[in-house]
């Protein structure tokens, strides 16, 4: 063992005791790592940040913001609608949402993907009393397994893409993982949608922010317009559309007469609606119904764009200027530059119109303006803003065109028109432009710990490369594979990339093991595709802990789960991964 691969194994054997530690987050242990490796002279200074320039970095990047504008459009929902009734039995339950989100891991990044399902899961656990607990593990396996299925889905099939690239100068195209990865999700969907009772019983989550205030029913108005599908139809019908949590208080008509309707009621033209529904529920049908808010009106006052606006909740504080006085009265368009979206008053509903009700200490609003004014505002109006709850009123969605842009940047990414890194590029510029999502969003929607994650990591790799330390490593494989047979051997670097997962981050173990994978190949005369594949495939299935990959650390939580639950279903999904997943890489990638 020389000096240099003396000092590359004890940077990242201290990167391992720093990631178990987890008294730093991984991307300052990542940047530490980096540091030690310049400083060692194992990096060269000028190499130091190649990792930040690498077209992973981008992809991933990219893909976040793209997932984030199909978040948006809420084209989720409207297919969760459609299959609730098929939900019956318990498995159903598991089953249909653990396939709905692997199938979405395919085409985003799968955190993105979990977090669109999660509050859904947990919605479907409180209607059919159940514990969240039984939902999200298989939800966030699920995420994990579908994601192998192309090379967007998940960060180690991005990176085992890279370590291809620097070892025959071609990359994995998009879809060269699907004949492996595909099969594998369908299998473990399956296994899951029974697995769950394999979940230790009893586990209670914490709940996120949009589930934390029970906050009584908002009440907001609405104008019917010229273009809505549901003029001419009945109050009833409406209704339906919030299925059951959605109520119809009132419909001024005329000017100013306000009438209460039975359900068989006409709607018409120009109605004005007093609806009764939580924030979420009435972002919804506001724009499956194609209505409009009275108070999302344009505030000439301030200059600012679309990007910086938003709705922020907030409760009537003791002392509030607001107190006793009607919107109308406090003219907050007029003098702080905001609309009056909702109003929710616990225990009551005022028979008021929404701006000429007075409002009380302990009222909820909803409002809605410039988001870096809006704090001022509030501390003047005596307010104090809660949980944010990414409520979107007021906020157009579109259901089409964030697929169109996804679907398009994939198939010019497979087609080879563009590099993968210049579509997802375009494509997140695009919504942008195109107003899917705002400047903010898109900011927020990066997973800026990740990226320096793989920037710091990225050039450590490669001086595990350089130095000869992963032939040494695939030396000493060696000693065992050479005893076993072909897949075998295939079988034990799947296993351990699977084991070294929950050690390191998944980045970090497609970058230690990739070129360790690749030159064990080489020393028994195989092909190295099949032994990179089967790296892809244990980073992607880390069932055993909580902390390899984020979607089983977003779950925890919400879940109640404790470090020790996960290996009760992970285990045997682990054990189905290793003996079907290896025969069926050698099948599509042959090891000679």
């Amino acid at each position: 063992m020389t000096l240099d691969q003396a000092i590359a194994f004890a940077i990242v054997g201290c990167m391992l005791a720093l990631f178990l530690w987890d008294r730093l987050r991984y991307d300052v242990v990542a940047l530490l790592a980096l540091l030690a490796a310049v400083l060692t002279g194992i990096v060269p200074a000028d190499r130091a940040f190649v990792g930040f320039a690498n077209p992973v970095v981008i992809i991933i990047g990219s893909v976040l913001v793209v997932s984030a504008a199909v978040a948006n459009s809420g084209i989720v929902e409207i297919l969760m609608r459609r299959l609730t009734p098929l939900m019956r039995t318990a498995d159903l339950q598991v089953g249909v949402l653990t396939a709905l989100v692997a199938a979405l891991s395919a085409f985003m990044k799968n955190i993105g993907a979990l977090g669109l399902f999660l509050p859904i899961a947990v919605q479907t656990a409180a209607r059919h009393k159940r514990s969240p607990s039984e939902f999200l593990m298989p939800l966030a396996f699920g995420s994990l397994v579908g994601g192998m299925a192309t090379q967007i889905g998940t960060s180690p099939n991005l990176l085992i893409s890279v370590v291809r690239r620097d070892m025959t100068g071609t990359p994995f195209g998009m879809f060269d993982f699907t004949p492996v990865g595909l099969p594998l999700a369908a299998l473990a969907v399956v296994f899951l949608s029974v697995g769950w009772r394999l979940i230790p019983k009893g586990r209670k989550g914490q709940l996120g922010p949009e589930h934390q205030f029970r906050i009584e029913t908002y009440r907001s108005e609405v104008r019917l317009p010229e273009g809505s599908p549901f003029v001419g139809r009945t109050v009833a019908a409406l209704e339906e559309l919030g299925e059951g949590d959605l109520t119809v208080a009132a419909i001024i008509r005329e000017g100013r007469r306000r009438y209460v309707p039975h359900g068989h009621w006409t709607l018409f033209a120009g109605d004005v609606l007093v609806l009764e529904a939580d924030p979420q529920v009435l972002q919804r049908v506001v724009a499956e119904a194609k209505l409009e808010l009275v108070g999302d009106e344009h505030i000439e006052s301030v200059p600012h764009t679309i990007d910086q606006r938003g709705a922020v909740e907030a409760v009537v504080m003791e002392g509030s200027p607001m107190i006793g006085r009607s919107p109308a009265e406090l003219q907050l368009r007029q003098r702080h530059a905001v609309n009056l979206l909702a109003v929710s008053r616990a225990g009551q509903l005022s028979q008021a119109r929404l701006r000429q009700g007075r409002l009380r200490h302990g009222d909820v609003v909803v409002l809605q303006g410039a988001l870096d004014a809006m704090p001022e505002t509030l501390a003047t109006l005596g307010l104090l803003p809660l949980a944010e709850r990414r409520l979107k009123l007021g906020r157009p969605r579109q259901l089409i065109l964030p697929v169109a842009v996804l679907a398009t940047a994939m198939a010019c990414a497979a087609l080879k028109l563009v590099p993968v890194e210049i579509a997802f590029l375009a494509a997140a510029v695009g919504v942008v432009l195109l107003r899917l999502v705002s400047l903010r969003e898109a900011y927020d929607a990066v997973d800026w710990p990740i990226l320096i994650l793989l920037g710091g990591i990225i050039p450590v790799g490669d001086a595990l490369h350089q130095t000869g330390a992963t032939d040494l490593l695939a030396g000493w494989l060696h000693g065992v594979a050479a005893h076993i047979p072909p897949l075998g051997s295939l079988a034990l670097v799947l296993t351990a990339a699977m084991l070294v997962t929950p050690l390191l981050h998944h980045a970090a173990a497609v970058l230690v093991m990739g070129p360790v994978a690749a030159s064990l190949a080489t020393q028994l005369g195989l092909n190295a595709d099949p032994f990179l594949m089967a790296v892809a495939v244990g980073a992607s299935c880390d069932f055993l802990s909580p902390i390899g990959h984020q979607c089983n650390t977003l779950v925890m939580g919400p879940g109640g789960y404790r470090f020790g639950d996960y290996w009760h279903l992970g285990l045997p999904l682990s054990l189905l991964v290793v003996l079907l997943g290896s025969p069926l890489i050698a099948l599509v990638w042959p090891l000679h």
